[in-house]
């Protein structure tokens, strides 16, 4: 086992919850034919269905990963019972619960997933007891048949599909008494067929003689059990209904705040990237800036400068051609002028 320590404490603290059951260690068959060697735990669960005690045979199946996967469960009924398909067993005797769908390996453990089968197995039976062709016994009220499975829990493997699980189905509060005594299950006319041999567990009950009309204290508690039953079932189911409103808005805000920060982020970066181009376009005008200042300062103690002097050649034969230049320009830019002033009238050819 990949965490054996905590298998074991696991299995231990189930054992002593439980008397009626007893773990070994054997082979397991896959539904591809691969097998291996894991630990199962066999044996009973006491259940109160309409207020009388039963024994459920069952045997829970650890995988070499636990508690990180959830267990696999199984209800094995005895030669004289046969399974009762419901929205909890398959016509194989695999149990699906909400417990095993939703298995946490930080908070999971086998004495809450039992306590889970007691619960729902106190309101829909697993088993049932087969006809016999003497001394019949009057069936329960038949209960009416479901079509559809809780899904398979998330335990790893190549385990053949399951059905999809019915939203928000209540789970009965099961009772279960340390001095619960073992009854045959009811009867029943379906002809599912029977499940492997399991060693007998359900015995018929010493039922008190039907002339015996006194109220006993046994009765009474009972009635008392039923009713607490009943009540913690109703406070249970409103309980449910709430958490699972509550999560699915939690769920949905949480997607939104998902997105939310996704867009804050990508706004975040963008904002980032411009604040970065904004401080180096921040540093480059500051040294222009500096340049542009200190050119005006050089200028201002240079005072005025002689455009004579500022033009210089390198030879002075240079100089003579820019002179002569110059002086050309001058009378060009003198007659222009002379001739735009006559034309104009300001001067006349005197």
């Amino acid at each position: 086992y990949a965490r054996p320590d905590v298998a074991r404490r696991d299995i231990i603290k189930a054992l002593e919850n439980y008397k009626t059951l007893s773990w070994k260690y054997d082979r397991f068959v896959f539904n591809d034919g691969r097998f291996k060697d894991l630990v199962n735990l066999e044996g009973t669960i006491p259940i109160s269905y309409k207020g009388n005690p039963y024994n459920i045979p069952i045997c829970i199946w650890l995988m070499d990963t636990h508690p990180n996967n959830a267990p696999m469960c199984f209800v094995k009924p005895t030669p004289d019972m046969q399974i009762k398909v419901s929205m909890y067993v398959d016509h194989n005797g695999k149990i699906y619960l909400p417990y095993l769908h939703d298995w946490n390996p930080a908070s999971s453990e086998l004495c809450g997933l039992i306590l889970v089968m007691i619960c729902a197995f106190g309101e829909h039976p697993p088993v049932f007891s087969k006809p016999r062709t003497a001394d019949v016994q009057p069936p329960y009220p038949t209960q009416p048949q479901h079509s559809a499975f809780m899904p398979m829990p998330g335990a790893g493997g190549n385990y053949p599909p399951y059905p999809s699980m019915i939203p928000h189905q209540p789970m009965p509060l099961g009772v279960t008494g340390s001095n619960a005594t073992n009854f045959s299950l009811p009867y029943s006319t379906e002809n599912n067929p029977p499940y492997p041999t399991f060693p007998s567990t359900l015995t018929t009950p010493q039922t008190p003689s039907s002339n015996s009309s006194t109220i006993t204290e046994e009765h009474i508690r009972a009635s008392l059990l039923t009713a607490v039953q009943d009540k913690l079932m109703q406070k249970l189911n409103e309980y449910f209904g709430q958490s699972r409103a509550e999560l699915d808005i939690l769920e949905q805000t949480s997607v939104e705040l998902n997105q939310g920060k996704i867009k804050l982020q990508e706004l975040i970066d963008k904002l980032n990237k411009e604040k970065g181009d904004l401080e180096r376009n921040i540093d480059l005008l500051k040294e222009r800036d500096a340049e542009l200042e200190k050119a005006i300062n050089e200028l201002g103690e240079q005072g005025e400068v002689d455009v004579d002097e500022a033009v210089t050649t390198t030879t002075p034969l240079y100089k003579q051609i820019l002179n002569a230049y110059a002086e050309e320009a001058a009378i060009e830019d003198t007659i222009y002028y002379m001739g735009e002033a006559l034309r104009r009238g300001v001067i006349d050819l005197d």
